[in-house]
């Protein structure tokens, strides 16, 4: 018996050997579109290689994954491989009947798994048809239908079509909101993002039905509750009920819950901390106490806290909390502790084809080898933004090649980079229009090209200026103008004068937030009179040239340089001659503080003071006397307020300005990325050193409303602005309106 089961085995054995032979040659049949070359690469064997069962199996593994066939059928024998394949068709066009624009084709062709030139797979039809029903869903087409059809071409293509049948678009006739609610319908509507339908929110797509669209409001919902005290608020459920004209009555069942209240609220952090340096921490947290509930006033502390480890050199310790609630109060508990040491292993970037890396690379506060700080990544990311270039920028971090390390992943989305603008100014005494082209990205190197020019009714002003962003890997910025300002009011003032000149100049960060932007500019200037000219012009005629050393300070403690929400930003500004026909110094300083508060509202304070006078004791000419920019003064026309001369408008030599703005509310959410601010703009410009007699020194205030619509064409910006105070000779300009648009 046993000498039967050894030859049985020996038999077996041999015949495994027998079988394990070497490949020598292939064969291929049934491959009518596909090279037989191609289809042995796909087995992944070659000559000389061992072949046995195990191999065969893997071999039709590897075709069948390929998704080209299918049916394979492998075998081996006399050392020969025989493939025999029968092929799956070519998606040769890819058609969707039914569908006229171009924007919902595309979105359709980019989300199906079938693509064209792809192999055709009659199992993944169906799943795509569903995909096909949700998009056209997600754009208001709700009751729409789709049906599949295949037509086959000579060429052993197929060509995939889908008819589809829109349908009529499901419009959301009523949002309610239902159950314990505790605020008004209108208020929750402002939340989310669903809209009901009206006869003016022509442009909103919000208002048709989107089934994704609601998780997001649900969200929504849920953090606005959150923020107002309502800890364990849910949404019950939010469902779309069809109505009896084929549109749907959005409800939102609420259960807000009971309000909470912070009570106590603790930090603690290890005992080789120093205390002193959360001082300010334990104010904010102790401040708190007694007030509504709030998750957006909690991530505010840990946010201060993470900027204080940063400072502090604290880089692996992060804040943690604990809640406990007891009746209607809730006890906050915050814990510093050590966190696992993680480094940067690597930084890649994704999306930038046009754009070099070392333009995105130079904006990083963190670097490969660096600790891995999740404040100086987001801080990075928003420094991007700030570029102007990218029209989205999002960062991810993974697993290195141990647990201590991250590779962080930054995927930027380009955006058309070039800007042709047209702006147009109108006022009491006549009208400006300004031309302009802009490159923020010249060659992909982040370089910034600028050339505009002004046209009004007595002057021309050309301009052309380059920012060379890190200059040859210096960390400094270098910025170049060239300008050419014609102004001729002989016919109503008796002069003409003319300015050209250049300036080169460089910016730093020479202590942390601290820059220096020192520079050197060069102009000339010559003016002609007129009999008709006043005194004052008449003694400026004639050629000058000035030399100029300028430099400006700038301590920025702005949260973002991105839309800013917080923060503040101090600048100091300087011009003094190096060589010139009268020695006229300037001084400049400029105050800009953010505050946010409510949903987003953000509150803004700026200041500006302005001086220029003569070191020589000599009156300075009038050409360098301060004028107030309108961006600053609205209400009132570029260069027509202040002291007067003969009907002339001579500039001072001091200028104060302060603005107020705030955002407002969306109250008209279905025109999308429309922005509202209202603002208050005061300003007194004084000073006549040759001629006292000549100050009309006067506060001049205005108030408005500027709007910016962000539109396909490019942004409209409209300015609307209604003088409170102001002296009998300004000019006012109560309207202004630009458009820009992008290539």
């Amino acid at each position: 018996m046993k000498l039967i089961i050894k030859l049985l085995l020996l038999i077996f054995f041999i015949n495994s050997i027998s079988f394990a032979e070497i490949l020598k040659e292939f064969k291929v049949e049934g491959n009518k579109r596909i090279s037989s070359k191609t289809i042995i690469l796909f087995s992944k064997v070659k000559i000389n290689d061992d072949i046995n069962e195990s191999n065969l199996n893997e071999i039709i593994k590897e075709l069948y994954s390929t998704n080209f066939f299918k049916d394979v059928k492998v075998s081996f024998s006399n050392q020969i491989l025989k493939i025999t394949v029968k092929e799956n068709p070519v998606i040769q066009s890819l058609i969707f009947n039914g569908i006229k624009k171009k924007n919902i084709i595309s979105t359709l062709k980019s989300s199906v798994e079938l693509k064209e030139k792809n192999p055709f797979l009659k199992n993944t039809v169906k799943s795509d048809e569903t995909q096909i029903i949700n998009i056209l869903r997600s754009n208001g087409f709700y009751f729409s239908k789709v049906e599949s059809e295949v037509k086959k071409n000579d060429n052993y293509t197929v060509d995939l079509i889908y008819n589809i049948e829109l349908g009529k678009k499901a419009h959301i006739k009523k949002i309610k909101f239902i159950g314990d609610k505790k605020f008004k319908d209108g208020k929750l509507r402002n939340i989310i993002v669903s809209e009901e339908t009206r006869f003016w929110k022509f442009i909103s797509n919000k208002k048709f039905l989107d089934i994704n669209r609601i998780s997001l409001d649900k969200k929504l919902l849920k953090s606005y509750y959150k923020n107002r005290g309502f800890y364990n608020v849910k949404i019950e459920s939010a469902s779309a009920q069809v109505t009896g004209d084929d549109n749907f009555e959005l409800i939102f069942n609420i259960n807000a819950g009971k309000k909470y209240y912070f009570n106590n609220l603790s930090l603690n952090f290890p005992s080789d901390f120093s205390e002193s340096d959360f001082s300010g921490i334990k104010s904010s947290l102790n401040k708190l106490k007694g007030e509504i509930y709030s998750l957006k006033k909690i991530n505010s502390i840990l946010k201060e806290i993470d900027k204080l480890l940063l400072d502090s050199d604290y880089s692996f310790f992060n804040a943690t909390y604990n809640e406990n609630l007891y009746e209607n109060k809730l006890d906050l508990t915050i814990n510093l502790t050590e966190s696992e040491k993680k480094y940067v292993e690597r930084i890649n970037l994704f999306g930038n084809y046009i754009t070099n890396d070392r333009v995105i690379r130079n904006q990083l506060q963190v670097d490969e080898g660096d600790p891995y700080n999740k404040i100086l990544l987001n801080n990075s990311i928003n420094e991007i933004k700030a570029l102007g270039i990218f029209k989205n920028v999002t960062s991810k971090a993974s697993k290195g090649k141990s647990e201590e390390f991250k590779i962080i992943d930054i995927t930027v989305e380009e955006m058309p980079t070039g800007e042709i603008m047209a702006g147009a100014g109108t006022g009491t005494s006549g009208s400006s229009i300004t031309f302009g082209i802009k490159e923020k990205n010249y060659l992909g190197k982040g370089q910034k090209l600028d050339a505009n020019l002004t046209i009004s009714d007595s002057s021309v002003t050309g301009l052309f200026s380059t920012t060379n962003k890190n200059y040859k890997n210096s960390n400094k910025d270098l910025n170049t103008s060239f300008e050419n300002t014609s102004l001729d009011r002989m016919s109503s003032f008796g002069y003409k004068s003319t300015k050209t000149g250049f300036s080169l100049g460089t910016s730093y960060e020479q202590y942390k937030d601290v820059f220096f932007s020192p520079s050197f500019s060069n102009y000339y200037e010559t003016m002609k009179t007129s009999s008709s000219a006043s005194s004052t012009r008449k003694k400026q005629e004639g050629d000058y040239i000035d030399s100029t050393f300028n430099y400006k300070f700038t301590l920025n403690k702005l949260n973002q340089n991105f839309r800013p929400s917080d923060g503040y930003k101090i600048g100091f500004y300087q011009s003094l001659p190096l060589y010139s026909d009268d020695l006229t110094i300037v001084n400049q300083f400029d105050y800009s503080k953010y505050f946010s508060f409510l949903d987003e509202q953000v509150f803004a304070v700026n200041f500006l003071l302005k001086t220029a006078n003569s070191i020589s004791g000599e009156d300075i000419r009038v050409s360098k006397r301060l004028f107030i920019p309108s961006r600053r003064l609205r209400g009132f026309e570029a260069g027509k307020v202040g002291p007067v001369d003969s009907g002339d408008f001579i500039g001072g030599n001091f200028a104060s300005v302060m603005n107020l703005s705030t955002n407002l509310p969306k109250f008209l959410p279905e025109v999308q990325n429309l922005d509202f601010t209202l603002f208050i703009d005061a300003a007194n410009l004084w000073g006549v050193d040759f001629d006292s007699s000549l100050d009309n020194s006067k506060i001049r205030s205005s108030t408005g409303l500027a709007i910016d619509w962000y539109t396909p064409i490019g942004p409209l910006n409209f300015s609307f602005a209604t003088p409170i105070t102001k002296a009998s000779s300004d000019v006012e300009e109560t309207f202004r309106f630009d458009i820009g648009t992008t290539f």
